[in-house]
C-alpha cells in the first residue's frame, strides 16, 4: 500500500482531535445560518466525528470485509444527514466517540497492514463512486478523512466571521 496513504490513515485520528479542540468550546454543536461551500458534509463539529466514527465503523469495515469476501458486492453508499438525527450526533459525547473511532481505526489500519497484492486488487462497485479495487477504496477512506478535517477548518473560518460581525 501506499506509504504515504497507510500514514495519514494511521495519524488522522491525532489530527482529527487536535482540529476538533481546535473548535471554542461554545461552538461545538454551532451551525452556521448556511452552508455554502462547506468540503464535507453540512455537519456541526460535534456531528462530524460522529459521522467519522459511524462511517468508519458501519462504512468502511463493512465495505472492506464484503470486498475481500464476496465476489464484486456493490457496496452501500450511507445516508448520513438521517443517520446523525436517529443517533443524535448533537448531543453526542466526544471523549467516547473519539475512543470508538480510534479503536475502529486501528483495526482498519491493521487490517489494510495485512492484505497481500491480491486482496488488495479486489474488485466491488462502490454506489455513486463506481468500480473500484481494495486499494482504492483505501484511497477513497483517506479523501474522506480529509474532507472532515477541511470541514472542521471550514467551520473555524465561519466561527472566526462570526465572532468579527457580532
Amino acid at each position: 500500500m501506499n506509504p504515504i496513504t497507510l500514514s495519514a490513515l494511521e495519524s488522522f485520528p491525532q489530527q482529527l482531535e487536535a482540529h476538533y479542540a481546535a473548535i471554542p468550546a461554545d461552538f461545538k454543536s454551532w451551525a452556521p445560518p448556511s452552508w455554502e461551500g462547506v468540503p464535507s458534509e453540512a455537519f456541526t463539529a460535534i456531528e462530524q466525528i460522529c459521522h467519522v466514527k459511524d462511517i468508519e465503523i458501519e462504512g468502511y469495515h463493512v465495505r472492506f470485509e464484503r470486498t475481500l469476501n464476496e465476489l464484486n458486492p456493490t457496496l452501500a453508499s450511507i445516508d448520513s444527514e438521517p443517520l446523525a438525527k436517529e443517533r443524535a450526533y448533537s448531543t453526542a459525547d466526544a471523549a467516547a466517540a473519539f475512543a470508538a473511532f480510534r479503536e475502529a481505526r486501528a483495526k482498519t489500519v491493521a487490517l489494510i497492514k495485512g492484505l497481500n497484492p491480491e486482496q488488495l486488487d479486489r474488485t466491488a462497485v462502490f454506489e455513486g463512486y463506481g468500480p473500484l479495487t481494495v486499494r482504492s477504496l483505501i484511497h477513497h477512506l483517506c479523501s474522506h478523512d480529509q474532507q472532515h478535517l477541511a470541514g472542521l477548518q471550514w467551520l473555524l473560518g465561519k466561527i472566526e466571521a462570526s465572532r468579527a460581525r457580532g
